[in-house]
């Protein structure tokens, strides 16, 4: 499967490099270009910037978004979101707060894109022990992106698979006394732990 990465700090370059040991390919943008020429002598595929990257991934795309919440976050994500087409998904690995990604999710929802939010931990050891997962998302994204969430997690696919349809269970969230609610589905897959 292909993914895109932008942030390759400490865990998004190990992210990336634990899907390739994986079989994965991966297109890879970081605005510093030093982690991204590292990823490339592994087998990644540097994009120059973001709209290189969108060009670089084959439809339906996925892109990962490993940045720290805020601005550059926002900002990312907005650029990518006028990039990317129907059908396409932007994953936020960050630590965001659960009413922004509700309110991404409902502004990507009307362009026909996917949202999803990965809580992402695991540090530095994670391209060895695996991360830990907190995936939250539209099943039919989850269900694409599935090799690709198993390729992180420490467990195997098939009991992420498992976890997921044991632990799925209806959310629903409205942002305010006039926004209309917003349902998706949260899965929960392994962690990182013995």
């Amino acid at each position: 499967m292909q993914l895109g990465m932008v942030g390759l700090g400490r865990m998004g370059g190990n992210i990336v490099r634990r899907l390739m040991r994986a079989g994965h390919d991966c297109v890879v943008y970081d605005r510093d270009p030093k982690p991204g020429a590292a990823l490339a002598a592994d087998g990644a595929v540097v994009a120059a910037d973001l709209a290189d990257m969108v060009a670089k991934l084959q439809a339906p795309r996925a892109i990962w978004v490993m940045l720290p919440a805020g601005k550059i976050t926002e900002a990312t994500l907005a650029e990518l979101a006028g990039l990317l087409s129907p059908g396409d998904t932007l994953i936020d690995g960050g630590n965001a707060f659960w009413k922004d990604d509700v309110r991404r999710g409902r502004e990507l929802a009307a362009k026909g894109l996917h949202y999803m939010d990965v809580g992402t931990s695991g540090g530095v050891h994670g391209l060895d022990r695996g991360y830990c997962l907190m995936i939250g998302g539209d099943k039919a994204a989850f269900d694409r992106l599935e090799p690709i969430f198993a390729a992180r997690a420490r467990s195997s696919r098939r009991s992420i698979a498992r976890a997921a349809t044991r632990r799925a269970s209806r959310a629903t969230f409205t942002a305010g006394p006039s926004a209309p609610a917003i349902s998706s589905r949260w899965f929960i897959t392994a962690s990182n732990t013995a």
